[in-house]
């Protein structure tokens, strides 16, 4: 079964939290690509709604919105991009990458908060009860 680590950003607090996402809650994550929603429940934020924009697979390759797919694609970079940072101007470089479609191989999964519950963030997670 696939588990992914699922970083959550919170736009609003500057905070991003890291939970973990297990057989069940995994899978509604699979066949997703970047860029679509997700329920929040899916790693504890009952009421929320997530937004994937990014992750990366195993090796630490990037999850490219311009690959089709969940497979490997060297792409011709020119400019900078995910995964990718020129040294020099005109520089380009082949960079392997990952396709935008969340698969069995992918081991992190960025996500943003785009619709906010009725509890906090916090609450949820059980954090900040630590004084």
């Amino acid at each position: 079964m696939a588990s992914f680590t699922v970083v959550v950003g919170d736009p609003d607090s500057g905070m991003a939290y890291q939970l973990e996402a297990d057989e069940q809650d995994a899978n509604r994550f699979m066949g997703k690509e970047i860029g679509e929603e997700v329920d929040g429940s899916a790693v504890g934020l009952d009421g929320y709604t997530l937004e994937i924009t990014g992750g990366s697979d195993d090796a630490g390759r990037p999850l490219n919105e311009t690959v089709a797919g969940p497979n490997l694609e060297e792409v011709l970079m020119n400019e900078r991009q995910t995964g990718y940072k020129p040294r020099r101007d005109g520089e380009r470089r082949r960079i392997t990458v990952r396709g935008r479609e969340i698969s069995d191989a992918v081991a992190q999964i960025n996500a943003s908060i785009v619709e906010r519950g009725s509890t906090d963030v916090e609450e949820l997670l059980g954090e900040g009860d630590d004084e």
